[in-house]
């Protein structure tokens, strides 16, 4: 029997967030991150017009963002990193620990990872994001695995 051809892909169209509470997920996300909601894009059941996620653009990210107001898969992901994030470099990483302390957003520091270099921080689930910076480090320094922003 001959393979069949793979199609293609073109990419992520956009990432979902579990939120307990759409209004304060997206007050967080706009000032953790610049997101932009927009409102054409709100999901609304067709049975009764009840408002289930917005979609966000966030500026250098790529694919939309959808908050999903999922209360119980919220509490489920809680400490988990479903999203990491490139930056350029280290010292960009340092900039966006700036930027988050201005923010009042609670944040890893710069911690040391396995090649590179990270930043985490929570959402008001609890869900983890990752900044990543794409400049890596040499063998020389050792992942930091017992920081508890990274550790399992």
């Amino acid at each position: 029997m001959d393979d069949p051809v793979r199609p293609a892909l073109t990419g992520i169209h956009h990432l979902k967030l579990a939120v307990s509470d759409l209004d304060v997920a997206l007050a967080f996300y706009e000032r953790a991150l610049g997101a932009v909601r927009i409102p054409a894009a709100d999901h609304r059941r067709t049975r009764d017009g009840g408002l289930y996620a917005y979609l966000c653009e966030v500026p250098g990210l790529g694919p939309l963002l959808e908050l999903r107001l999922d209360p119980a898969r919220a509490r489920a992901h809680r400490g988990f990193d479903p999203v990491t994030v490139a930056v350029p470099d280290r010292a960009s990483l340092d900039r966006w620990t700036a930027y988050l302390d201005a923010q009042g957003v609670p944040h890893s520091g710069v911690v040391t990872a396995i090649r590179s270099w990270l930043v985490a921080f929570e959402d008001p689930d609890g869900n983890r994001l990752r900044l990543y910076s794409l400049e890596e480090h040499g063998p020389d320094l050792a992942p930091d695995e017992d920081n508890p922003w990274v550790s399992g």
